[in-house]
């Protein structure tokens, strides 16, 4: 059973609503100020607050200001009832984040409609807060024992062979064999730093005050710091032919630490999902004052389902394709432009490739 919250300084309406709603179905616990209200919704935690604007103690944009600063309640639907919505004040409500507006007088069938809507609308984004956990979860539990022991086996593998009968091999059965070691230990290198990269980046969108500075930061020369990057990843993916450059030297509103992990992780995004001899095009341009570091492939694209769901530990597919990473790159990219005052766009169709767009600030 669904319980609602209803706040109003006149008890005769709250008695009525209370009676209609409790022949809906609904379970109705009340307040007769806003500080009560606070308090009840506190202490309750209703799935829905009806609150009249107008109360001598707290009115209802109070009411609906203290609940939204609070975590336990920041998300209960909230139903604002007034006498008097007029633009100003439900914009201000909107503002706060009033979810309805409920004019007075009302019939039941608008009571019944409104709440309903709500109650039906949270459920919906509360399916979707599930499954978006629940996609999490399975992306983890088939992310991380693969990504961690699949570098670790070729480590240990060989490392045993060479400590229990090391003269049994020639000098160049243990070249490639150590070959392999460097090469897992590589992959096991980048997958701890885009980990701690990632920890880095959300750290740094929690304080205001860092933002500020970093984005005093420059990279004076960003096409050379760009083809630098760019070039690194074409040789780790054994692919420096496929990589196609069209860069403008330009000054970037970053340092150059994280214009480069901007450069590098979008670059190792492209060549991870297309084939060897397909080109990854990367350009470095500007226009009406912003920089726009675009990176393209001709690989396995995206659904603009996908697309939407890009995120942290996000990967699709996995299933059907095997991919190597933990799914931070775009997300990394996105974030250190977003703290620097840009952007990251991601167009992507499936079958004929990706193009990921950083709008970046330029320093003149």
């Amino acid at each position: 059973m669904k319980r609602i919250l209803v706040i109003d300084d006149e008890v005769w309406l709250v008695e009525m609503v209370k009676m209609a709603l409790n022949q809906r179905g609904y379970e109705v616990i009340e307040a007769n100020d806003g500080p009560q209200g606070v308090e009840m919704a506190r202490k309750e935690l209703p799935d829905l607050i009806l609150c009249d604007v107008n109360m001598k103690k707290l009115d209802g944009y109070g009411t609906l200001s203290a609940l939204r600063n609070e975590p336990s309640t920041a998300t209960i639907p909230f139903i604002l009832m007034t006498g008097m919505a007029d633009n100003a004040g439900m914009r201000q409500g909107m503002e706060l984040g009033a979810d309805d507006y409920l004019p007075k007088p009302f019939t039941l069938d608008g009571l019944f409609g409104a709440v309903e809507a709500r109650l039906k609308k949270a459920k919906t984004v509360q399916e979707k807060a599930q499954g978006a956990l629940t996609d999490l979860r399975q992306n983890l539990s088939m992310m991380l024992p693969h990504e961690l022991r699949t570098p670790l086996n070729g480590i240990l593998a060989y490392g045993d062979m060479l400590v229990s009968d090391p003269s049994s091999f020639s000098p160049e059965e243990i070249a490639d064999m150590g070959q392999t070691i460097a090469q897992s230990g590589r992959a096991l290198e980048r997958l701890v730093g885009t980990f701690l990269a990632y920890s880095q980046v959300e750290i740094l969108r929690a304080d205001p005050q860092v933002n500020v500075s970093l984005r005093a930061k420059r990279t004076v020369n960003a096409a050379q710091s760009a083809e630098v990057s760019a070039r690194k990843q074409a040789d780790e993916a054994k692919r420096p032919e496929d990589l196609e450059l069209n860069l403008k030297q330009l000054t970037v509103g970053m340092s150059e630490e994280y214009f480069s992990k901007v450069v590098s992780e979008l670059t190792h995004n492209a060549f991870k999902f297309s084939k060897p001899g397909t080109p990854v095009s990367m350009t470095l341009d500007s226009s009406m004052g912003t920089v726009w570091l675009t990176v393209s492939d001709r690989g396995r694209g995206m659904t603009a389902d996908q697309v939407t769901k890009i995120g942290a530990f996000m990967q699709f597919d996995r299933k059907t394709h095997e991919q190597q990473g933990l799914g931070l790159g775009l997300t990394i990219a996105r974030q250190l432009a977003e703290i620097h005052g840009g952007a990251l766009t991601v167009q992507s169709e499936l079958g004929i490739g990706t193009t990921a767009t950083a709008k970046l600030p330029m320093v003149t």
